[in-house]
């Protein structure tokens, strides 16, 4: 396995652009499932979580074609239903928490899908109600079997869908179940975070009928069939997060490009309250050096509570970032992880590193900033998930002496290239 040798306490400086989305690049790779015809793809990052899904697809017989431009197209007229039963297939599900956007693209192509628990992030309990709850109002049968599911389905039925939660993964099968399902179906309360807008909008490209498509109400008339399209995904919001987070405690100047401003609202209001300073420049983001940047506190005085939140709330992926972005500010806070039960157990290392903080319970977290003039030391530490990983990477980057965090493959499932990357601007990151 490999890890990282990070040397801290140097100041970064330079222009970055952020990769394609990793959420949205998932989305809009099972949906090529959904027709006949070609679909092309263009800005998809070239990360471990895509190229597990991209596995995935050709197990199933879809061809796929790189193009420049980080472009490829995906081919699905000739699809192998048997190769769901393989070990190979099994193995590659089991490695990305997306591989569950496959059931129903595999439910309309085959009338059956067979699904074992998808792999991902351990950040706490990670149920699939939403999925079976919403899909079951559509017509899907399902039948649990040994460590996985069978679903199926003679003909989907638009209904009146009501979530039991606005679960992103979910929102998009339901999505893909409706658009070619007969009749209406309305989705409340949907997802409706920018990629989920994305799924949809490439969705009607290929020819599908989705009105709502931001709110959380989304309604859907049927189709007998979708079409092929081009798609271009949206620059990586949580990527963007991960930079001014590293920018402020390493106290470093970057200039963020392809930054989708009017999509970007709820990551400038998490680190606005924590005081770090933001010039946005049409498409161009600009974070100056900053000594010390200072919590806000509320107009009453009291404690700032940052929270994660549905969107258009904080997305609870930024929330890792937002905790080490906040060991180094002045001040007091309160961060709150809703979501997941196990995110918030990584601040351990940051305690050891030397941060002033307590874990009140799973979900919270209490944070008495170091300010100016203190600072973090090196440990040896590992990565628990994808986030984790990132907000740990910058404590090492702020932090004087030498950090070694090890199970970096959580690092590579939604970075590309972190290292390069990162030592094009200044810093010392060393892969072994």
């Amino acid at each position: 396995m490999s890890k990282f040798i990070v040397k801290g306490g140097h100041q970064l400086s330079g222009t970055i652009r952020p990769q394609g989305s990793k959420n949205e690049a998932l989305q809009v790779m099972c949906a090529t499932l959904l027709t006949n015809e070609v679909v092309t793809l263009y800005n998809v990052p070239n990360i471990a979580d895509v190229q597990s899904m991209m596995q995935l697809l050709a197990l199933l017989g879809v061809q796929i074609t790189p193009l420049g431009n980080r472009g490829y197209q995906f081919c699905a007229t000739h699809l192998e239903k048997d190769a769901m039963c393989t070990a190979a297939f099994r193995a590659a599900y089991t490695k990305v928490r997306g591989s569950i956007m496959l059931l129903a693209p595999l439910i309309i192509r085959f009338k059956k899908a067979v699904i074992a628990k998808p792999g991902g992030d351990r950040i706490g309990r990670r149920g699939l109600h939403a999925h079976f709850e919403g899909l079951v109002q559509l017509g899907i049968a399902f039948e649990p079997a040994e460590a996985s599911w069978i679903a199926q389905c003679h003909l989907l039925k638009g209904a009146d869908v009501l979530m039991s939660e606005a679960s992103v993964t979910g929102t998009a099968n339901l999505i893909m179940a409706a658009s070619v399902a007969k009749g209406k179906t309305v989705i409340y309360p949907a997802a409706c975070e920018p990629h989920v807008q994305q799924l949809c909008h490439m969705l009607v490209a290929m020819g599908a009928r989705i009105t709502g498509i931001g709110s959380n109400i989304l309604t859907i008339e049927g189709v007998p069939a979708l079409k092929g399209t081009t798609h271009t995904i949206l620059p990586d919001m949580l990527e963007i997060g991960s930079f001014i987070g590293l920018a402020a405690a390493t106290q470093s100047t970057l200039t963020i490009t392809d930054v989708p401003i009017k999509l970007f609202e709820p990551v400038w209001y998490c680190f606005k309250k924590l005081g770090i300073v933001l010039e946005k420049q049409g498409h161009t983001l600009h974070i100056p050096a900053q000594s010390c940047y200072t919590i806000q506190t509320e107009m009453d005085g009291k404690l700032v509570t940052l929270y994660d939140a549905i969107w258009p709330g904080i997305p609870a992926d930024l929330i890792s970032i937002a905790v080490v972005a906040a060991v180094h500010a002045q001040g007091h806070i309160l961060i709150h992880q809703k979501m997941f039960e196990s995110r918030l157990f990584f601040v351990d290392h940051l305690i050891e590193m030397g941060a002033r903080l307590v874990l009140c319970d799973p979900h919270r977290v209490h944070i008495v900033g170091l300010g100016s003039g203190q600072k973090l030391h090196g440990i040896h530490m590992s990565s628990s998930d994808i986030r984790a990983g990132i907000a740990l990477l910058i404590a090492a980057l702020a932090a004087e002496g030498t950090s070694i965090i090890e199970n970096i493959h959580q690092i590579d499932r939604g970075y590309e290239r972190i290292d390069q990357r990162l030592n094009a601007l200044g810093a010392s990151i060393e892969r072994v």
